[in-house]
């Protein structure tokens, strides 16, 4: 063992600014994790029986009542904004990208600190690897030839990417159940209108419609059927149809929640309202579609200019710069 230290030493002789960036980043990181622990360590009975009661809650809730979020603590109160706003933001997006659970936040913020840290070990593994003599990975001679700057500002982008990574991912994710739900939610408002005017209440035809459109779109049955188990549970029906508005993040769901808040606030017919807005419905889907087949000649107009003219000046003007070309060259 002690052979290997000192041939260790010997092969990395030179390249003592590195090791020595390391180790203070290394001990910086073991330190504040130190006073972070200290300062916000807790009564390990107390998180014992919290914890479980959150369990028991979850599990009788499954998934659809949620609790109120609780302030970050521990190491993760870092990485965790600190102002309500910023972190009611951040759940936000996580319940619009189909993750409403309010311990997705600490996931998702442990996942973010997992990758930063990941990505730039496995360069250091690679660094380690390619100038340790016996050992042979892919890549780790490329590595092994970096030079110091090289390797320390791929660190700061390894880490950074890492960081961001799962926040790109989320924006995808968000936009795409955007687009499902705007999609379907159309064909749902049917079927609600539908089925209460076949004389179902409000509350049976939403339950009956999220039962329906389980399979065809697990967005927005889900959506409606959270908002008739919180209803169910005490909670007020303007204040579930907001939060499902924010879940969703799509404009008609926020006008299908004032369209059901002012029927039920002003003692207007539920069915007629539902018609008059499916109607509005319907033609807000047609001239969407009018709207896109009216933007398809500009878009084929800038792709067959940019395919079609080139050729088409070849084809004009290319005999004539070939017979002036041949005069001059003869």
């Amino acid at each position: 063992m002690q052979d290997f230290i000192n041939e260790l030493i010997l092969r990395f002789d030179g390249e003592t600014d590195l090791i020595i960036m390391l180790g203070v980043a290394v001990a910086c990181f073991l330190i504040f994790y130190g006073l972070t622990s200290s300062v916000t360590s807790k009564d390990p009975a107390a998180d014992r029986i919290a914890a479980a009661n959150v369990k028991l809650q979850n599990r009788q809730n499954r998934g659809i009542l949620q609790g109120p979020e609780f302030d970050p603590k521990g190491f993760l109160k870092t990485f965790i904004p600190a102002d309500e706003g910023k972190r009611s933001e951040l759940q936000r997006q996580l319940a619009q990208a189909g993750f409403p659970h309010p311990a997705t936040m600490r996931k998702f913020i442990a996942i973010r600190i997992f990758l930063g840290l990941l990505f730039p070990m496995i360069l250091v593994t690679l660094l380690f690897v390619g100038r340790t003599p016996g050992i042979s990975i892919p890549g780790a001679d490329g590595v092994a030839n970096m030079s110091n700057e090289t390797i320390i500002f791929a660190v700061i982008a390894l880490t950074l990417a890492g960081y961001q990574l799962p926040a790109a991912w989320l924006g995808s994710r968000i936009k795409e159940r955007k687009l499902r739900i705007q999609e379907t939610f159309p064909n749902a408002l049917d079927l609600l209108q539908v089925s209460v005017e076949a004389g179902l209440g409000f509350d049976a035809a939403m339950t009956r419609v999220g039962n329906e459109l389980a399979e065809v779109s697990p967005e927005i049955a889900f959506e409606f059927l959270t908002v008739q188990r919180q209803v169910a549970a005490g909670r007020d029906r303007q204040r579930a149809m907001r939060d499902m508005a924010d879940r969703c993040g799509v404009e008609v769901v926020h006008s299908f929640a004032n369209v059901v808040h002012q029927s039920i606030q002003f003692g207007t017919s539920m069915s007629e309202a539902l018609t008059t807005y499916a109607k509005e419905m319907r033609d807000y889907r047609e001239t969407k579609a009018q709207e896109m087949a009216n933007k398809l000649p500009v878009k084929m107009s800038l792709v067959l200019a940019s395919l079609m003219l080139p050729s088409l000046i070849l084809l004009s003007i290319g005999p004539t710069v070939l017979r002036y070309f041949r005069f001059y060259i003869e």
